[in-house]
């Protein structure tokens, strides 16, 4: 069959991709094997299969990173603005014209379908070009005091060395918008990326150095073990900036080992969106919007729509659309053509999912399409749409991180929004409605930091990324992106 060939086709091509990849630590402008000695494997989670071995970093390996970050800062601090940014415009350059290659990368340690991945290697790559401009507009301000007897003269200054940790989900995108910003600030970064998917970010690296990066202003190490690399970096007294993406729990733990030193934190954690829509919205619009929001990634986005809440004369026949676009949906291998859904990260997330769709069965929700996993290899989940789902099904207050979209009836704007806060997170939240006035009242009342008016995509580089509540600290991306990187100073200088 014709798949098969391009399969095969595909998977040379990979496989080639992959071999370019150097899956040592980083360190110093180095590549080297961990101190341990250790390698640790990635895994296809569409296959199964050991696609790669990676340098398994420690303690060791972690205190040279920082102790070179920290060597190094004084000097690339006084890099002048420009170079800065061209050493990531040269960088934006290097990966759009290795999107094919990066996207294939992607794919096959991640699952995501070879479109998707294309689409995130150009976000990620966007991020360096922002920045890129963003460097060389770093401001100042120069004003009088009051009395008339002062000049006060305000500079900002990088903030030092930053512990960057990023998560598996968007494996280039989430290196990029934390990497780019520290750069443009000039601070040096210390960096572990996620063990499940290790080789984009590796990938990066190398063509951070092509691009022109010094020795020293990077490092990286992979780990298995986070807290033997991630906890030297938060005790060293050396890094002044912690940017975490990940789980609520885990921010909480860096947050308590950053007050240690007072650290600068950005901390991009969980989330629960909510998705409502209103009797007077564009159905089809707002079933596209929902296909957009939730199937993201597989539905693995702290983004993603958790908690469909719809107004009950339309909930009937948006349950019905929703399901009748998600089982349409192709599910396979990434890599082959023609894949809709690719499978999720790992078995853990499958059973994860598996489980909460499970309870709210249990709990009288009722399954319009989907709910199981299909009989092949990898870790796939088929899209699902539940309906009548009961407010204390444990996916209504858990991330769910998969292609399952619980729908929930609702009568008034004011049932809707007390139902779509009724959750420790904050992130980002979507409403659909035809009613001008409405969507600015509802999503001013939503408790989050980013709203979706009638589009189920809320992402982008120009935008400050980030929640409220348990959702996190700190703003990613747009103007406000490159603020959490540096410092002021206030100088105070009498006119005489």
């Amino acid at each position: 069959m014709t798949t098969d060939v391009s399969a095969l086709r595909l998977s040379q091509q990979a496989r080639e991709a992959i071999a370019q990849v150097s899956t040592g630590v980083f360190i110093d402008g180095q590549w080297g094997e961990a101190a341990s000695g250790a390698r640790f494997d990635v895994v296809n989670p569409a296959t199964e299969e050991v696609i790669a071995t990676v340098a398994d970093g420690g303690a060791e390996d972690a205190l040279r990173a920082i102790e070179t970050a920290g060597r190094v800062q004084k000097e690339w601090a006084r890099t002048s603005p420009r170079e800065r940014g061209e050493i990531l415009r040269r960088a934006y350059d290097l990966i759009m014209a290795r999107q094919d290659q990066l996207a294939l990368i992607m794919t096959t340690e991640m699952g995501k379908p070879l479109a998707e991945a294309k689409g995130e290697v150009a976000y990620a790559a966007e991020f360096f070009r922002w920045f890129s401009e963003e460097a060389v507009r770093i401001g100042g301000d120069l004003t009088t005091t009051g009395d008339g007897k002062n000049r006060i003269l305000v500079s900002r200054e990088p903030v030092g060395p930053c512990v960057l940790v990023t998560p598996w989900n968007f494996p280039l995108a989430m290196g990029t918008r934390k990497i780019g910003p520290a750069i443009a600030a000039g601070c040096t970064i210390v960096f572990k990326p996620a063990n499940l998917t290790p080789l984009s970010s590796l990938a990066l690296v190398d063509i951070l150095v092509e691009a022109g990066l010094p020795a020293g202003v990077l490092n990286v190490v992979c780990t298995t073990d986070p807290s033997s690399v991630v906890s030297p970096w938060m005790s060293s007294g050396i890094a002044r900036k912690i940017s975490f993406t990940g789980s609520t729990g885990v921010g909480i733990r860096l947050l308590e080992q950053a007050s240690q030193h007072v650290m600068r934190s950005s901390m991009e954690l969980g989330g629960n969106a909510p998705f409502l829509v209103f009797e007077d919205a564009d159905l089809d619009r707002a079933v596209e919007g929902a296909v957009a929001a939730k199937m993201r990634n597989m539905g693995e986005a702290c983004t993603a729509a958790n908690r469909i809440f719809v107004q009950r004369p339309v909930a009937e026949e948006f349950a019905r659309r929703l399901a009748a676009r998600l089982g349409a949906l192709t599910v396979g291998d990434g890599a082959e053509p023609g894949t809709e859904v690719g499978p999720l990260v790992e078995e853990k997330a499958l059973r994860k999912v598996q489980k909460l769709v499970d309870d709210a069965v249990t709990k009288g929700a009722k399954v319009v399409c989907g709910g199981n996993r299909p009989d092949r290899p990898g870790y796939f989940y088929t899209p699902t749409v539940l309906s009548d789902v009961s407010a204390e099904s444990d996916l209504m207050s858990q991330e769910i991180f998969g292609p399952v979209a619980p729908v929930v009836p609702f009568d008034t704007e004011e049932e809707a929004v007390r139902m779509a806060n009724d959750t420790p997170w904050g992130l980002a939240g979507y409403l659909f409605t035809q009613d001008v006035d409405r969507g600015f009242r509802v999503g001013e009342a939503l408790e989050v930091g980013m709203v979706g008016l009638n589009t189920g995509i809320v992402s982008n580089p120009a935008a400050p990324f980030g929640g409220v509540k348990a959702s996190g600290l700190g703003r990613e991306g747009g103007r406000v992106g490159i603020d959490e990187f540096l410092e002021y100073k206030y100088m105070a200088v009498p006119r005489v």
